[in-house]
């Protein structure tokens, strides 16, 4: 038997080294490799329309929560995501080719906040996932097939509840004791409008006020409304919240200002800028809980299986300097119920 000399040994030896060292050289290969699949997370992109301005003060209040819920969920915009957002500036008919161009991106889902919006973007894609946001009537036009089971793409947070409009008018037949006529402004080319249009002609009629409808539907109705108006000079008046409303509130606000006309408002976004006072659903939570349903969406849930949300939390806001340049003295009980009062 070959029995194995010095140099056997050591040629044994190296090769037993060489072995060891290309299995280490391999173990440490595979325990990088998913180091550098996590080191490189996929970007995810989320289209966003609305209604507001690329620029000025107060031009988007409602982003600051929407980007704030996405970061608190681990979406942080450079690192791994991407907003692509796209301003209609107050004009609905912008809204179809802007969500054209969101789509043309191939965005991961599309965020739609407004009825007009949220249409827009269906029409233009059947297999993005969109998320609705201050949606009047998601099933009246045709977003969703129902709140419970939405079907198709669509799922987000509507803006129904019905009591909403009696609640205004009770508050602000509360401000003005001897209230006996009412003006409501709103967009009629809107559909998403028409049911809280009817809803606060209803609770009108049950408080015996009389009430008056005063329309427009788009940027350029304003003068030729404010000027009717102000030969009829209104008793009071109600503002419902959409995207031409809310994009022209200023104008609004001075009118009612000039004229010494008491308001109230369905969104504070009027009321942070002047308006008197304001009820209706607390749009920072909305738009915040917005935010959930693009995370889940974008882990894989799909919008038919969503249900669409109803507003939950409410929020009756007070300017106390408009109160006083109208020279009204707000009752304490209804300084009491305030949400916030604006000094």
């Amino acid at each position: 038997m070959h029995s194995l000399g010095d140099l056997d040994v050591i040629y044994i030896y190296r090769m037993n080294v060489s072995r060891a060292r290309l299995a280490i050289a391999l173990v440490l290969g595979l325990l990088a490799a998913p180091l550098t699949v996590s080191a490189q997370p996929k970007v995810w992109r989320i289209g966003y329309l609305t209604s507001g301005f690329r620029e000025g003060p107060g031009s988007n209040p409602s982003l600051d929560p929407f980007s704030q819920s996405l970061r608190e969920l681990g979406y942080v915009e450079g690192r791994n995501v991407t907003l692509e957002i796209r301003y209609a500036e107050g004009r609905t008919e912008r809204f179809a080719a802007l969500a054209a161009e969101l789509v043309s991106l191939k965005v991961d889902v599309l965020v739609a906040a407004s009825t007009p919006a949220a249409v827009a973007a269906k029409q233009a894609t059947s297999t993005i996932p969109i998320v609705m946001l201050a949606v009047g009537e998601p099933v009246q036009v045709k977003l969703v097939d129902s709140l419970a089971r939405p079907g198709g793409n669509v799922t987000g947070l509507s803006l129904i509840a019905p009591e909403l409009a009696a609640k205004r008018l009770d508050l602000l037949k509360q401000a003005l004791p001897k209230l006996s006529r009412v003006t409501v402004l709103w967009n009629s080319a809107n559909e998403g409008m028409r049911s809280r249009f009817q809803e606060a002609q209803a609770a009108a009629q049950s408080l015996g006020v009389a009430f008056r409808s005063v329309t427009v539907q788009s940027p350029d109705d304003f003068e030729s409304v404010f000027t009717a108006m102000t030969r009829d000079r209104p008793e009071s008046l109600l503002v419902l919240a959409d995207t031409v409303t809310v994009a022209n509130r200023q104008r609004t606000i001075d009118f009612a200002a000039r004229n010494r006309v008491p308001a109230i408002y369905e969104a504070r976004v009027f009321v942070d800028t002047g308006g008197l006072m304001s009820y209706g659903v607390d749009f920072s939570d909305h738009y915040r809980r917005a935010a959930m349903y693009v995370d889940k969406v974008l882990k894989g849930v799909k919008p038919a299986d969503l249900p669409v949300e109803q507003p939950t939390k409410f929020e009756l806001v007070i300017n106390m300097r408009t109160a006083k340049a109208l020279g009204l003295a707000i009752p304490p009980s209804l300084l009491l119920r305030a949400n916030q009062l604006v000094e």
